[in-house]
């Protein structure tokens, strides 16, 4: 599914269309979404303020309210500036006009997983899918200190720990498996058990490889692509996930795979010390 720098990518690739400009008309051609999708009538005609993210949400602000979307396992937005014939799985579509361009936004989700839903007033942070997020791994407030201090005495493993939404948001799968990777732990250790250092080491490495993960346009598996149609390209430069049975790139032992809360996850029993007390490993290929 869209993990954070999809989302980021897609935030980047729209919001210089949707800020400023006014939503003229919203068609519908799908409500049946995870949730019915609500767009009240009070935002037709008015204009968007903004073009944010949280977690996984992109939140277009208006006066009035935000919308929240979601893209759900496989959606996307498209930004187009002439018309083209609907895809099959174009549910929602934004009509945008402003002084210096016009251009449609269509929403696309083959599994209907996602949402297109309103939160009115000016907190949507107090809508229920937001109310309850951890903080923004690419902010300030995100650090091996804050990791530290939420695991004590947790026995849930290291992995699913930074997956969890509530702790920090939008560290998915992949980006969990690269990051613990970087810092050297091993996905299944206790939460509890990891040291602070380490965490210092895998709150740097998270920044990191959300980081990169942006400038190159997400991860491309199997269906995202950002709002210009492209695909993502990290995928080229994934370490860990995906590869189980290859090469490490580090130290050549073949990396081996576990499933961890019904997820499946690749590590290196050489780079990745069950202990999480080494220091972090450094990829020769993005070194060289």
């Amino acid at each position: 599914m869209p993990e954070l720098p999809e989302v980021e990518t897609t935030r980047r690739g729209v919001e210089p269309w949707a800020s400023g400009a006014t939503l003229q008309a919203v068609r519908v051609h799908n409500r049946a979404l995870r949730w019915p999708v609500d767009i009240p009538g009070e935002i037709i005609g008015a204009t968007i303020n903004r073009v944010l993210r949280r977690g996984k949400y992109l939140l277009f602000r208006f006066d009035q309210g935000t919308l929240i979307i979601h893209l759900g396992m496989s959606g996307s937005l498209r930004v187009l500036t002439q018309a083209h014939p609907l895809l099959k799985h174009d549910h929602v579509e934004f009509v945008l006009a402003a002084s210096e361009h016009s251009a449609l936004i269509r929403f696309n989700d083959p599994r209907r997983f996602g949402c297109v839903l309103f939160q009115p007033g000016d907190r949507p942070e107090l809508h229920p899918l937001l109310r309850h997020l951890g903080v923004e791994p690419l902010s300030n407030e995100f650090s091996g200190d804050l990791l530290f201090e939420l695991s004590r005495k947790r026995k849930v493993a290291v992995k699913n720990f930074i997956m969890d939404a509530k702790i920090v948001v939008g560290v998915g799968n992949i980006y969990a498996s690269e990051a613990l990777f970087m810092a050297g732990i091993r996905p299944t250790v206790p939460a509890g058990k990891v040291t602070r250092s380490a965490f210092a080491d895998l709150a740097a490495s998270v920044r990191q490889v959300l980081s990169d993960a942006v400038r190159q346009g997400g991860t491309t598996l199997r269906d995202f692509v950002g709002s210009d149609g492209k695909p993502g390209y990290f995928k080229q430069s994934l370490r860990v996930y995906g590869r189980e049975g290859e090469p490490c790139r580090v130290c050549e032992s073949a990396l081996k795979g576990v499933i961890i809360g019904n997820r499946s996850s690749v590590y290196c029993p050489i780079c990745q010390k069950r202990s999480g007390f080494r220091k972090p490993v450094v990829d020769r290929q993005s070194s060289a």
